[in-house]
């Protein structure tokens, strides 16, 4: 069926009408991550982590420090050490320069004949003792003894099959010894871009896959003949894979540069988010579900929980409560110690209209949805603040861009566009001048959906005066926002001079008509104004304005910006909502289409959401569910680096910043927090952990998804 065909049928049936959905809440499992508080006398920098029957010994430089229990127990070991590793009979083996010993000290053994640095102890079924060197490999005898077919080869790893086939990566080969005959594969069997250079090994738990790290890929050698190799171009992040372990039907791989997970799909853990460091040392599942990864500066927990999209909804909701409302403004808080939530505060920004809209909408659509009086109460106290907005600069109809109590301390605004604060006619409050449309669009949207969804008599005739208010203001200054000084702000500009004529705004040509439209449709249905409906054909008619429309979202070869994907979206309820029986609505309907399939790569659930609710069909939900189920319950914006990605594929043309960005977006749980109005595809993002975001993104696309029936 047409999008056209479908939406003729959803007016016949009733715009405000819903899907309802009975089916189960789905669950899935979401990643989350926590830093382990390692011992002081530990240092950071851990070697090893070895399961004991016990929980796990954590090997680092300074000694042995056990973990039982979720404690760190007393009978830890102080003593510098190199290597560790468990002999057959699972006694725990230390090494330092001189001697490998075990942690009783009753057995040593001398390490002087060994020259040259080692990189493994192992035992093998037979209980003989081997040690990996850069410069060749050595058994145990009464001494130690090379092997010669490996002298003068870097040996990195080795492992011993189900049938006692001993495998040695080196610098010089993939070697085999089997039946005391040792074979160089590269001489024989490996593909040539391994470049017969091996970092590690590892075997599958019944000992007949044997699993490889070259520089460009991993790979691996199955009894069966099923033989596999995967590289960037296959979907493998990153390498060459110093450490690799099987656990359970999972492969994890450790890197220079984070660790990777492959189960059935690819997941790439790097940054602080995930990891205190990203050089990854070793990797072990210390409980089901629960990997600790050992880095050179401590150890990182990654486990999975089983949620559904509504928990998660409820732990950004929390986070909100506790950190992130100012006076009912709601918006990203600052820390005042990099990463460490308790330091959390937050001040005025410029857009706090904008982002206070988007959890107003939130609220709305969870309470439609659900019926709850904490969303209720959480939504009328959000439109407190925006209403609030307006009241304090004391000019009708011109809603400020943040406000703060008088006794508050504000920051000055770093836009290269001047700002300034104002004292509110009462003297109560202070607010910050020069509106823009992005305020605009986040009130007349949001506004509507209270009005229609949670407002009572009362309310709706506060909100149906300040939509007036505003309005009339619009109108009566030529559409312009007219400031404090009395002239217009920088950004709240809608006149058609301006519009059709003026070269500096040729970008917001067709996004600024589309604003203009769909407030004049809201004031006209909320008000019954004539005037409204009057102005709309003036500037249909005269102006052009909805055949701009049209053309609301620029993108390539234009320069795209993400940041008005938001001021795109939100006036399409107001045309969409309020505009039946118009003969424009087929332009608005081609603007929509238009504008879906420039965002549509991004893989951006709000995005995906609103298209279909307004366009009455299926706009990639199945995307948009999984973005919302991989999108990060830390919310602190840490940096996250991709340029070093082997699979991803860079955009040779830079974004609007000049910064390096993929061809495709990142996920979510690997580049920044923020995604409202950023590069999904940018490549490097993130501020450091220097702020967290509140949770709207998701809350707002879960919430109205759950209303409209997408989500359970």
């Amino acid at each position: 069926m047409s999008a056209r065909l479908l939406i003729l049928f959803w007016l016949a049936v009733g715009y405000g009408c819903r899907p309802q959905n009975s089916t189960p809440a789905k669950t899935f499992q979401q990643k989350r991550s926590r830093i382990i508080d390692l011992p002081p006398s530990a240092g950071k920098a851990v070697l090893r982590i070895l399961p004991s029957d016990e929980g796990v010994v954590v090997i680092t430089r300074n000694g042995v420090f056990p973990y039982h229990n979720g404690a760190w127990r007393s009978d830890s070991l102080r003593v510098p050490v190199e290597q560790a590793v468990y002999d057959p009979s699972g006694t725990l083996w230390l090494s330092n320069s001189k001697s490998l010993f075990t942690k009783d000290n009753r057995q040593v053994i001398d390490l002087s004949a060994l020259a040259d640095p080692v990189t493994q102890f192992f035992w093998d079924s037979e209980n003989q003792l081997y040690a990996a060197t850069t410069d060749g490999l050595y058994w145990m005898a009464d001494t130690w003894q090379p092997i010669h077919p490996l002298k003068g080869r870097g040996v990195h790893a080795l492992v011993q099959d189900a049938d006692s086939t001993l495998w040695v990566a080196t610098s010089e080969g993939l070697w085999q010894r089997k039946k005391k005959q040792w074979i160089n594969l590269d001489e024989t069997l490996m593909a040539v871009g391994n470049e017969r250079y091996y970092h590690s090994l590892a075997l599958n738990t019944a000992g007949d896959a044997l699993y490889y790290g070259a520089p460009h890929s991993i790979g691996v050698i199955r009894q069966n003949g099923q033989h596999e190799a995967w590289s960037g171009a296959h979907g493998l992040p990153y390498g060459p894979a110093r450490v690799m372990r099987l656990i359970g039907e999972e492969l994890w791989i450790g890197t220079t540069e984070g660790v990777i997970q492959k189960d059935t799909a690819w997941h790439y853990y790097w940054g602080k988010r995930w990891l205190p460091g990203n050089r990854v040392t070793d990797i072990c599942e210390i409980a089901p579900g629960t990997i600790w990864v050992a880095t050179d500066q401590g150890i990182g927990e990654i486990s999975q929980q089983t949620m559904t999209l509504e928990e998660k909804a409820a732990h950004f909701a929390d986070l909100i409560e506790k950190r992130h409302n100012r006076r009912g403004i709601i918006n990203v808080s600052k820390l005042a110690n990099v990463g460490d939530l308790a330091t959390s505060y937050m001040e005025n920004e410029d857009n706090d209209g904008l982002w206070t809209s988007c959890f107003l909408a939130a609220e709305c659509y969870r309470y439609a949805a659900t019926g709850s009086e904490e969303a209720k109460q959480r939504a009328i106290r959000t439109f407190e603040a925006l209403e609030r907005l307006e009241t304090v600069t004391g000019i009708p109809g011109y809603p400020a861009r943040s406000y703060a109590l008088a006794t508050d301390s504000v920051k000055q605004s770093a836009s290269p566009h001047p700002k300034q604060w104002h004292p509110s006619p009462d003297g109560q409050w202070v607010w910050l001048d020069d509106t823009s449309s992005d305020e605009i669009a986040g009130h007349f949207f949001t506004l509507s959906l209270f009005h229609d969804l949670v407002a009572d008599a009362g309310q709706k005739k506060r909100i149906v005066g300040l939509i007036d208010r505003i309005m009339t203001h619009i109108v009566e200054n030529n559409y312009h926002l007219v400031d404090l000084d009395g002239k217009p702000t920088r950004w709240g500009v809608w006149n058609p001079d301006s519009l059709n004529h003026a070269p500096r705004w040729l970008y917001e040509k067709g996004l600024n008509s589309l604003q203009i439209l769909s407030h004049l449709k809201t004031a006209l249905h909320f008000t019954g104004n004539l005037k409204y409906e009057t102005v709309y054909q003036k500037l249909v008619q005269e102006h052009g304005y909805a055949v701009n429309a049209v053309q609301a979202k620029q993108f390539g070869p234009f320069e795209t910006s993400h940041s008005d994907d938001i001021l795109t979206f939100f006036p399409y309820y107001g045309l969409f909502q309020f505009s039946d029986g118009d003969p424009n609505r087929r332009l608005y309907e081609q603007s929509l289409l238009r504008s879906w399939e420039a965002v549509r790569g991004d893989r951006m659930p709000v995005w995906n959401v609103m298209a279909s609710a307004f366009l009455q069909q299926a706009c990639d939900l199945e995307a948009a569910r999984q973005e919302l189920m991989d999108y990060p319950l830390d919310q602190i914006d840490w940096t996250m680096q991709n340029h070093h990605r082997w699979d991803l594929q860079r955009d040779p043309l830079v974004d609007r910043s000049g910064q390096p960005q993929a061809l495709k977006p990142i996920p979510s749980a690997q580049s920044s927090v923020s995604r409202w109005n950023t590069n999904p595809k940018r490549l490097d993002s993130g501020n450091g952990g220097k702020t967290e975001e509140t949770g709207t993104y998701f809350l707002f696309a879960y919430w109205m998804g759950r209303y409209y029936g997408y989500f359970d």
